[in-house]
């Protein structure tokens, strides 16, 4: 039986395909590639459309035997979906919704759901637990949030089992160098970071240096993109052992300020990386910082590449051979 990725170009979505086929698992991957790599993915089994395409999404369930759905197809900029909320709403929830009225009726009853810590908005413990009230602070949170109460739903009413995943910062590049995180626009810390230290951009913008941080600049916890690629394959076999659905933090459990980040990737990369302080950005909480306790405890999962000298020099081994991305 095969598994679906949906989004599976993207960056999160490339590094699970590829962890789940070094697992020996087929993969079939379902992306519009409005935002993803086609030379990203490893599997020949790739179909290029919308998951709200109905007739193309039912062509899929219908060529292959499907046993699990992993979902990551979504917009996920913050400042975007606080300008365009309705687009959000659209290509979020919408899409979600169709996916599942198609599982439902081709009796596909698993699904590992791509969360995030935006859920939670500004979050009233740190590190941040997975009962903690949740308030989103901006419409991508929100849809991700509604996504999940969908899902909760369809438990119930059709007997679908879901481990949604909440992960903060993804960051790094696949430790092999084969692939790698390549937005167009690039709207991520790092990768902006090493993208002045290769002279594709002028300077760094430090987004509110007024926060009430030890160096007021914002705190997020930054983990591997493959630590992540391997959660999404042990929430599978949660699903595939157990019955039940679960919500998961994945995180480092520590948080480093955008200034601690910048200093170590001049430490790595050995170039100055000027910056600049620009204005906040709307939506933006303080802090973030993930408690993973209870994905280790329950998943067993474990993050292997959990310094930040090591996420920054993967993503730096990544940038520094392909400057400009999967483009040749």
């Amino acid at each position: 039986m095969a598994v679906l990725v949906t989004g599976g170009a993207g960056y999160i979505g490339s590094h699970t395909v590829a962890e789940f086929m070094a697992k020996g698992e087929e993969v079939i991957v379902l992306d519009n590639l409005q935002k993803g790599h086609r030379e990203a993915v490893l599997t020949e089994t790739f179909y290029q459309g919308d998951i709200r395409d109905t007739e193309l999404l039912e062509r899929v369930f219908i060529n292959h035997d499907i046993e699990a759905v992993i979902h990551f197809a979504a917009d996920s900029l913050v400042g975007e979906s606080v300008q365009e909320p309705l687009k959000y709403y659209d290509n979020n929830l919408i899409t979600a919704q169709r996916l599942l009225v198609c599982m439902v009726k081709y009796g596909v009853r698993k699904i590992v759901f791509s969360s995030t810590a935006a859920t939670y908005g500004e979050p009233e413990n740190i590190p941040i637990r997975e009962t903690d009230r949740k308030e989103p602070t901006n419409p991508y949170g929100e849809t991700k949030l509604a996504i999940e109460t969908m899902l909760r739903w369809c438990e119930q009413a059709y007997g679908t089992q879901s481990v949604a995943l909440r992960y903060f910062n993804a960051a790094g590049a696949h430790i092999d160098g084969h692939i790698g995180e390549d937005h167009r626009p690039e709207s991520h810390l790092i990768p902006i970071i090493l993208q002045v230290a290769g002279g594709q951009r002028k300077d760094l913008a430090i987004y509110g240096d007024d926060y009430p941080t030890a160096d007021g600049t914002c705190i997020r916890d930054y983990i591997h993109v493959t630590d992540l690629a391997n959660a999404h394959w042990l929430a599978l076999q949660k699903l595939r052992q157990t019955e039940g659905s679960a919500a998961y933090n994945l995180g480092n459990g520590e948080g480093f300020s955008v200034r601690e980040v910048l200093e170590k990737a001049r430490e790595i990369t050995g170039h100055s990386i000027p910056m600049q302080i620009a204005p906040r950005r709307v939506g933006d909480p303080a802090i973030l910082v993930a408690s993973s306790i209870r994905a280790q405890e329950e998943l067993g999962w474990k993050p292997e590449f959990n310094s930040l000298g090591q996420i920054i020099q993967s993503a730096w081994n990544w940038h520094k051979n392909h400057p400009n991305g999967f483009v040749k």
